[in-house]
């Protein structure tokens, strides 16, 4: 390869990385929801997927986001961006991304747009940024502190509105009987996924595997013991 022919196929990969790296225009058109398909999305959406952990439908869930059923102004393009990447859409939002089909994020989104009312429109979404490191307190308050309380006591302002008291991090003798592996499929998978409730979303596919074991530390020192060996 000459020098000539290098240099351009390092511009052409720079370009590439350029236009992979700027804003977007997401587009979405919801589908018409039939009776069935209602129902199956609000069964998803109150027995299998995290969503009610943090918003509220037809008077049961959280209530650190907005009412999923309430009418809004939020178009159906931005519906649909929140659901797919939560982060991508709004930058710095504690809403995690939830992994799910695309028929399901279709689904869940056409049924939220027709609860909502919501209008039609295109929404941009910014282009991705360069990680930063956070420091695994910042993290903590975060993504958990809603449910988990800032000081790891399960006291967090969503915590009342759960079916299921969320884990108290101070208690030593309950957190001694779980291991950090335990903990860390906890936070990036989620409850459903290990038999426990649907409510607390997993963080997986939100926070890098070095982040999710910052957070097990952090959980460690809330306790201040170790998990069995």
């Amino acid at each position: 390869m000459s020098r000539s022919d290098f240099y351009v196929l390092i511009g052409a990969a720079a370009l590439a990385c350029g236009l992979a790296r700027t804003a977007r225009t997401q587009q979405f058109t919801p589908r018409a929801i039939s009776p069935f398909a209602a129902e199956k999305a609000r069964t998803l959406l109150r027995e299998r997927l995290a969503c009610l952990g943090c918003h509220q439908l037809d008077g049961e869930g959280g209530r650190l986001g907005p009412d999923l059923a309430a009418p809004s102004s939020t178009t159906a393009a931005l519906v649909y961006a929140m659901i797919r990447d939560p982060q991508r859409a709004r930058p710095g939002s504690a809403m995690p991304k939830i992994l799910m089909s695309p028929e399901t994020l279709e689904l869940i989104a056409s049924y939220l747009v027709a609860r909502r009312a919501s209008p039609t429109g295109n929404v941009a979404i910014p282009a991705p940024r360069d990680s930063v490191a956070r420091d695994t307190r910042t993290l903590y308050l975060t993504f958990c502190s809603g449910c988990h309380g800032t000081t790891g006591r399960g006291d967090g302002p969503n915590a009342k509105f759960l079916p299921v008291r969320p884990a108290v991090h101070v208690d030593a003798r309950t957190m001694s009987q779980r291991s950090d592996d335990m903990l860390f499929d906890a936070i990036a998978a989620g409850g459903y996924v290990l038999g426990r409730s649907n409510r607390m979303p997993g963080f997986g596919a939100t926070l890098t595997n070095a982040e999710i074991r910052g957070l097990v530390g952090y959980i460690r020192e809330l306790c201040r013991c170790e998990g069995p060996r």
